[in-house]
Formats: structure tokens, C-alpha cells, sequence
């Protein structure tokens, strides 16, 4: 039984992947603004709503942290925010509400669960292929990718520089999965792949990628968008 952390668990991916998690018998610390009621029932479930946009919002993981688990195995950075705009239109506040969830608070949680990561623990990010340098890139997403791209060498950073304490920092860039952001990006269009399969593809990494990877970005696209 491990203890799983994971952010942006009220809909899509980090949904599936809670009750994945639970269902496996694994202890589920799952983060996000608002609750699903699935949730409430399930005994290896423990939810607290944070919005990671805000740092002091975090202490309520870190209490928790404190509090009740003592250590922790596996955090899976999912939580997301996206605005597409053409650039033109995109305000400096755009931006930093962007950057907020998808960097600094990868970037904050991360630093809140340092003293309890321990030889063999895995922080996995979520990014995007728009993420990738030299990927195809998508017009008013000039936001959500650069912060992608930018929580991706974050990741090669934080494995160097944690590598010695044997903690794992890898990175899984999606493409196309039919949830509601890609709806919200691309209306109308429809993935080949659902939130459940690549749940499923994300729980199994979470557990086992770190004995074959540390600060590896690996791309999980079967098209583009």
C-alpha cells in the first residue's frame, strides 16, 4: 500500500486515477477545488480542497502531511489550467493564472512534500505535447503550452538536483485525450483515447516508471491535437 497524491482529481484524468488508486487498495490524498461525491464514500479516499493557484491555500497539505501520513510515494501533478485566446488578447493576468496552477503550483506542493519524498518516491508531471520544443503548436495556447514546457525542465532540474536522495521526477506529456479541457481547447473534436485509458496508462507509470527513468519526459500521443 502506498500513499498517492494527486492534484486536479474533480473531473477527467485525475478523477479516474483517484478511484484507480483506491480500488488498488493505495491510500488517495486527492487535491482539488471541489469535491466529487464518489469520493466521500471511499474509505482509502481523503480529500481537501485547494486552490493551488494559491500557496498559502497548501498548508492545509501540509498539516495533513504532518498530521497523519508521515510519507509519501507517489505525487501525480495533474491539475491544469488553460485559456485559449489569440495572443493579442492575452493579458499579463492570463498568464499568471495559467502559470500559478500548472508551474508554481507544481512547483510549491512539490517543496511542501520535500521531508516527506524518500528514497523511491516518484513526483510524475502531467504536461503536453504543445509542451514539447519543436512539437506542433496549436494558436491561443501560447499560455497553457509555455507553462507546459515550462513544468517539464522544472522536472529535469528537480531530478538532478534530488537524484543522490533517490527521488524520481519524470514527466508524462499528453497528447489528445477526450476530457473536458480538450473540449474546452478544440470544440467538437474527439480523441482516440478516453480519460479512463489514459488513467490507467498514468496509474501504472505513477508505480513502476521510476525504476527505468528519473528526469525523462516521455510522450504519450497517439495524435495531435
Amino acid at each position: 500500500m502506498k500513499n498517492i497524491i494527486i492534484t486536479g482529481t474533480s473531473r477527467g484524468i485525475g478523477y479516474e486515477l483517484a478511484l484507480l488508486f483506491a480500488k488498488a487498495g493505495h491510500q488517495v490524498l486527492a487535491i482539488s477545488r471541489q469535491t466529487p461525491k464518489a469520493f466521500l464514500e471511499n474509505q482509502k479516499i481523503t480529500c481537501l480542497s485547494v486552490d493551488l493557484s494559491i500557496e498559502s491555500d497548501l498548508k492545509k497539505v501540509q498539516d495533513f502531511l504532518s498530521q497523519t501520513w508521515k510519507h509519501v510515494d507517489v505525487i501525480i501533478h495533474n491539475a491544469g489550467s488553460l485559456i485559449n485566446k489569440p495572443f493579442a488578447q492575452i493579458t499579463q493576468q492570463d498568464f499568471e493564472n495559467v502559470y500559478k496552477v500548472n508551474v508554481f503550483g507544481v512547483a510549491n506542493l512539490t517543496r511542501i512534500c520535500l521531508p516527506y519524498l524518500k528514497k523511491g518516491s516518484h513526483v510524475v508531471s502531467i504536461s503536453s505535447m504543445g509542451g514539447i520544443q519543436g512539437s506542433t503548436k496549436f494558436p491561443g495556447l501560447a499560455a497553457y503550452s509555455s507553462s507546459k514546457g515550462a513544468v517539464i525542465t522544472l522536472s529535469e532540474l528537480l531530478a538532478e538536483e534530488y537524484k543522490e536522495q533517490g527521488i524520481a521526477f519524470n514527466v508524462l506529456a499528453l497528447g489528445a485525450v477526450n476530457t473536458e479541457m480538450l473540449q474546452e481547447a478544440f470544440p467538437g473534436y474527439e480523441a482516440p483515447i478516453s480519460a479512463d485509458e489514459m488513467a490507467a496508462y498514468i496509474f501504472n507509470f505513477a508505480l513502476t516508471g521510476n525504476k527505468y527513468h528519473n528526469g525523462k519526459i516521455i510522450q504519450v500521443s497517439s495524435s495531435t491535437p
